[in-house]
């Protein structure tokens, strides 16, 4: 377990055992697992946006691409 981004906007969990990336929206407590070919996806997006991005608004326009995926609510334990 790989804590890639903690930021306002994203908690980002890889699983690289599992191949598979967990999102959560921080603004609206909900996420996803992302597994196999979907994980590959988004890992490779985030380090495109991560490289590209010049302002938070960047990965929040960017993750609302990926909100109606976002269904698991967040919960803290």
């Amino acid at each position: 377990m790989n804590v890639v981004l903690n930021n306002p906007v994203l908690y980002v969990v890889d699983y690289p055992m599992l191949d598979a990336v967990e999102v959560i929206d921080k603004r609206r407590g909900l996420g996803v697992l992302f597994r196999d070919e979907a994980a590959r996806r988004f890992r490779q997006e985030l380090r495109d946006v991560a490289a590209a991005a010049t302002e938070m608004d960047d990965f929040e326009s960017w993750i609302a691409d990926y909100g109606t995926l976002m269904t698991q609510p967040a919960i803290y334990h």
